[in-house]
């Protein structure tokens, strides 16, 4: 059985978007472009919900996204991608699947059967759902040392206590810290 994993960015008062879906108050340097490249290399296959999938498809295959990041830019464009929407009729990014339906069911699925472990980036109003199945292996939160006034918060949709139990931590030179826990 392959690993599903999440990766998100927080704010240090543990909200992933403003209440308006913003996220620009998280910055990368280039210490932690150095680090989104490296993961790139362990080919996993990307996994999002209709929301943050088209706004990754609207940004990483730009010429300004291959010029900022290049290394990670054509990791993201040249990954497999799965995005899981109930609206979404014909994914237009390259190498991406689309599932419609029964999401907890068809991650089960793709667990059992893929030949890669799966990373679900951002994705909040997604993930609650694999977590809730207990689906979810690990847990990866980017800390952006800021607070916003408002935002909603990263486990959002949790509707019981999950225990968790830290693995891994890495601070950066921005003072970004990068917290990785599994489920106990």
């Amino acid at each position: 059985m392959k690993k599903l994993s999440v990766f998100n960015f927080i704010t240090l008062n543990g909200y992933y978007k403003s209440l308006q879906g913003d996220i620009g108050w998280h910055q990368h340097g280039e210490e932690e472009n150095a680090f989104s490249a490296e993961n790139m290399k362990r080919e996993n296959i990307l996994v999002f919900g209709r929301v943050t999938y088209e706004m990754m498809a609207g940004f990483w295959p730009t010429p300004f996204a291959m010029e900022r990041d290049p290394l990670t830019a054509a990791g993201m464009n040249n990954a497999e991608k799965i995005v899981f929407s109930k609206t979404m009729k014909k994914p237009e990014w390259n190498n991406t699947r689309l599932i419609n339906e029964h999401a907890v069911e068809e991650m089960a699925k793709l667990k059992l059967s893929s030949s890669k472990d799966l990373t679900i980036l951002g994705s909040g109003s997604l993930w609650p759902e694999f977590a809730k199945a207990g689906l979810i292996d690990e847990f990866s939160f980017m800390i952006d040392p800021v607070a916003i006034s408002h935002g909603v918060p990263i486990f959002n949709g949790i509707d019981t206590m999950m225990k968790l139990k830290l693995t891994g931590t890495r601070t950066f030179k921005s003072g970004t810290v990068l917290m990785t826990y599994s489920r106990e």
